[in-house]
C-alpha cells in the first residue's frame, strides 16, 4: 500500500518535504481504516462513561491488551441495555484514528454478549417452536389462587432468591406454609433437576401456588430456563407456576410459558398472595357486615314475634268463632241449595218444551224428500244435454284450430336441424337441412338462398 506524499515545505537543510502532525495522523488513520474492514471483536468492558450527549466511550480489554473505544448515541440507543464494567461482549467494530489526539480507536456499531450469538439464535428457535404449538396462549393459562393454602418454592437451597422469597412472604402472608422443592439453577443438569421438581411438587399436590425463582444473571446464568424440556414441564403442571427469574429486563422461556410472568424473585412472592393485613381487613369488615345483617335479623324476628302474639287468643274464643261461622255457612248453604234446585227445575221445564218442538214429523218430511228427489232427478238431466252439446262445439272448435286440420289445408311446418319450428327465413343458413312435414307425410329439403319479405 502506497501513501501519497505530503505538501512539501522547505525543510531545514531545504531538501526534504516535512509533515505536520495533522498530515501524519490523517495518513495513518486512512491506513487504518483501509486497511480493516468492519470486524468482530471480543474483549470485556472497562472504563465505562455514558457522556451527557449519549455517546458510550469505554475501554475493550483481554488478559494481554486494550483498546480505546466509542459508541456513538444512535447506535447506543438501538442497544437496548447499558453495559457494566466487566461483562464480556462481542462489538462490530471499524478501527480508526482520533486525529486530534492521534489515539488508535475502535468505533463501535454494534454488540452482543459474548457467546451469546448462538445461544440467542437458539433462544429464537425454542420460542417460535413453542409459541406455534400454543405454550405461549394466554387462553391455556391459569390466575393462580387469590389465597393460596400453601405454597411451593422451586429454586436452589442456597441461591440468594430464595432468602427474598422467604422473606417477602414471612412479612406478607406469615400466615401461609411455604414448601422448598431444591433444585439447581445453573449448571449442565440444572434444567432437568428443575422439571422433576415442578414433576414431584405436582405428584404431591401439596401446594396450590409453584414459583420458579432464580436471581439475576447474564444469559449464560440463565440458560437453564430456556430449555424445552423445562418449558414442557411448566406447561404440564396441575398447579399454576409463577416465574420470577432474574431482573426486569430478563426474559426466559420460562417466563413465556409460565401462567404468570414477575419482574423478579420478591415480585413472584408478592404476586402469590395478598398480604396479611389486607386479609386482616377484610375478614374485620366480613364480621361487622355479619353482625349487622345479624342484628337486622334479629330486629325482624321481634317485630314478627310481637305482632304474632297480638294476634293470639285463647281456645274457648276461638271456638265460639268457629261455631259462629260454621252456623252462618250452613245457612249459606241451605239458601244456595234451594236456589240451585229452583234453577233446576226451570231448566228442566225449558227442556222438554224444546224438545217438543224439535220432535220429528215423518210423513211431512218423507213427502219433502220426494219432491227433491224429482227435482234433482230432472236437474241432473238438464245439465247432462248441456254439457254434452258444449263438449261437442268445443271438439268441433279444437278440431278446426289444430295443426293437422291447418296443413291438410296447404299449409307446412319447417323446422330446422335442432328440431326447432323455423319462424324467419333469414335465420336460416345456404345449406342447412330442412325437415317440412305436410298435412300427409314429410320431407326433407336443403337451403339455396334465403330472401326477405319482398
Amino acid at each position: 500500500m502506497t501513501i501519497a506524499s505530503p505538501p512539501a515545505f522547505p525543510s531545514a537543510g531545504g531538501s526534504e518535504p516535512v509533515w505536520t502532525v495533522a498530515q501524519l495522523n490523517r495518513r495513518v488513520g486512512q491506513l487504518l481504516e483501509s486497511s480493516f474492514a468492519r470486524i468482530w471483536l471480543r474483549g470485556e468492558i472497562s472504563n465505562f462513561t455514558q457522556a451527557a450527549s449519549g455517546h458510550w466511550y469505554f475501554s475493550i480489554k483481554d488478559e494481554n491488551a486494550a483498546v480505546r473505544a466509542v459508541m456513538f448515541r444512535g447506535r447506543a440507543q438501538a442497544v437496548g441495555f447499558v453495559p457494566r464494567a466487566g461483562e464480556r461482549f462481542e462489538f462490530r467494530v471499524t478501527v480508526t484514528l482520533y486525529e486530534p489526539r492521534g489515539d488508535y480507536q475502535v468505533q463501535v456499531e454494534g454488540m452482543r454478549r459474548a457467546g451469546l450469538g448462538d445461544l440467542h439464535e437458539a433462544f429464537l428457535r425454542l420460542k417460535q417452536k413453542l409459541e406455534n404449538e400454543g405454550l405461549f396462549d394466554p387462553a391455556r393459562k391459569r390466575p393462580p389462587p387469590s389465597h393460596p393454602r400453601c405454597i411451593g418454592v422451586v429454586t436452589s437451597l442456597a441461591a440468594a432468591a430464595l432468602r427474598d422469597v422467604l422473606t417477602a412472604l414471612a412479612r406478607r402472608a406469615p400466615h401461609v406454609p411455604v414448601i422448598v422443592y431444591p433444585a439447581p439453577v445453573q449448571g449442565a443438569d440444572a434444567s432437568a433437576r428443575l422439571a422433576e421438581a415442578l414433576r414431584t411438587a405436582a405428584q404431591r399436590a401439596e401446594a396450590d401456588t409453584l414459583l420458579l425463582v432464580r436471581g439475576g444473571g447474564s444469559l449464560e446464568d440463565l440458560w437453564s430456563f430456556n430449555d424445552e424440556a423445562l418449558a414442557r414441564a411448566i406447561a404440564a403442571s396441575p398447579i399454576p407456576v409463577i416465574s420470577g427469574v432474574g431482573h426486569e429486563t430478563d426474559f426466559t422461556i420460562a417466563d413465556f410459558v409460565a401462567d404468570l410472568r414477575a419482574p423478579t424473585p420478591t415480585a413472584a412472592a408478592e404476586l402469590s398472595c395478598p398480604p396479611r393485613a389486607e386479609c386482616l381487613h377484610r375478614v374485620t369488615l366480613a364480621l361487622d357486615a355479619l353482625a349487622l345483617r345479624q342484628l337486622r335479623l334479629i330486629e325482624r324476628a321481634s317485630l314478627r314475634l310481637d305482632r304474632a302474639r297480638a294476634g293470639l287468643v285463647s281456645p274457648r274464643q276461638r271456638l265460639e268463632q268457629q261455631s259462629e261461622r260454621l252456623g252462618a255457612l250452613t245457612q249459606r248453604l241451605a239458601h244456595a241449595m234451594a236456589r240451585v234446585l229452583e234453577r233446576g227445575s226451570g231448566r228442566r221445564d225449558l227442556a222438554c218444551a224444546r224438545l217438543e218442538r224439535c220432535r220429528p214429523r215423518l210423513d211431512e218430511q218423507q213427502r219433502q224428500i220426494a219432491r227433491l228427489r224429482l227435482a234433482l232427478a230432472r236437474a241432473a238431466s238438464v245439465g247432462l244435454l248441456q254439457r254434452r252439446r258444449r263438449f261437442e262445439a268445443l271438439t268441433q272448435t279444437l278440431d278446426a284450430l289444430g295443426p293437422h286440420s291447418v296443413l291438410e289445408r296447404g299449409y307446412a311446418i319447417v323446422r330446422d336441424a335442432r328440431g326447432d319450428i323455423v319462424k324467419n327465413g333469414l335465420d336460416l343458413k345456404v345449406g342447412e337441412t330442412l325437415q317440412i312435414e305436410f298435412g300427409r307425410g314429410s320431407a326433407q329439403a336443403e337451403v339455396l338462398a334465403t330472401h326477405g319479405l319482398l
